[in-house]
């Protein structure tokens, strides 16, 4: 299973934009708040592994 690293750019409404920090991507991914942890604010990194997202200390 492949894995990715995120951080979150914005936050808007019940949707976070995710920008990739492993590799060169302009687009960011738009991610249901209820599939992320409850803890993120913008700037949070995210590690998604296993279709779970976990945050990264």
């Amino acid at each position: 299973m492949t894995a990715f690293d995120y951080v979150v750019v914005s936050i808007e409404g019940d949707y976070a934009n995710l920008k990739r920090t492993d590799a060169e991507e302009d687009e960011l991914k738009l991610v249901a708040r209820a599939l992320l942890p409850e803890a993120i604010a913008e700037g949070t990194r995210l590690h998604y592994e296993y279709m779970e997202y976990t945050i990264v200390k």
